[in-house]
Order: structure tokens, then C-alpha cells, then sequence
């Protein structure tokens, strides 16, 4: 298993937080240099959804947790890797603190997540910030 995490926190209220990640994630919330989903279905454990990320080609994925306020993740299966992508938020004394978790497992995780660990989360303290910009911007 190959792991990393970002945490950032922000001033904002955690309901502020999640409508901006909840939206982002639905679709109906774009911004510039974030991922694109499309949901087959509903904001839900169990649904499949389409993921664009700047510059790449389409993913499939499916959302496997789901706490309205508290966490979503997806997980998406490459061949003999498996990624999760994980969003936990907790209230803070001044706000909100938001987790951005990437696991990758399978029976190849050990020898590729060393190398396409860092390539995807890489860009987690920015997507992170341009996240609180655009709630800032809806709250």
C-alpha cells in the first residue's frame, strides 16, 4: 500500500467547506484547473462516475463513502492498483480542516505508488486552496 495526505485548514464554516467539494463533485461547480465529474446517478454510495482531470483522458470511478458534511471518496480500479481518493472535514476552534487522502493498493501498489502516488497528488495544497477560493467566493 502506498499512501499521502494533504491537510489545509481555512476560516470558513465546514458547511460552506462541503457545498463547494459536494458540487465539485456533482458537476456543478468548475473552476479553472479543477478535474471534471459527471455523475451516473445520484450523489451516492454505489454510483459511477466520470472523471476528467486538465489535459487527460476521462476516468471511470465510484463513490464508496459518502457523509453528508463529514467525508466523500471514490475509488478507481487500474489494473493491478486500486486509488482511493478521500475527503474528511472537521470543525476546528476557528473553522474548518479539510484531509485529502490518496491510497493506492493492489498487488502492485508497492512498486507503482512510489512513482504515480506523487504525480496525481502532487497538486493537493493547490487544488486544495482554488477549493476555499471557491467557496470564499460562494459562501
Amino acid at each position: 500500500m502506498w499512501s499521502t495526505e494533504h491537510t489545509a485548514e481555512t476560516t470558513l464554516s465546514r458547511d460552506a467547506v462541503w457545498a463547494a467539494l459536494r458540487d465539485l463533485h456533482t458537476g456543478d461547480l468548475t473552476y479553472d484547473g479543477a478535474d471534471t465529474f459527471e455523475l451516473d446517478g445520484p450523489f451516492a454510495v454505489g454510483t459511477e462516475l466520470t472523471i476528467t482531470p486538465v489535459g487527460q483522458d476521462p476516468f471511470r470511478s465510484t463513490i464508496v463513502d459518502l457523509v453528508d458534511g463529514v467525508t466523500y471518496a471514490d475509488r478507481t480500479v487500474y489494473g493491478d492498483v486500486t486509488l482511493t481518493f478521500r475527503h474528511t472535514l472537521t470543525d476546528t476552534a476557528t473553522g474548518t480542516s479539510v484531509t485529502h487522502r490518496l491510497d493506492i493498493t493492489g498487488p502492485a501498489a508497492d512498486e507503482v505508488g512510489p512513482e504515480l502516488g506523487p504525480q496525481i497528488s502532487d497538486d493537493f495544497p493547490e487544488s486544495m486552496a482554488a477549493l476555499f477560493a471557491q467557496a470564499t467566493l460562494r459562501a
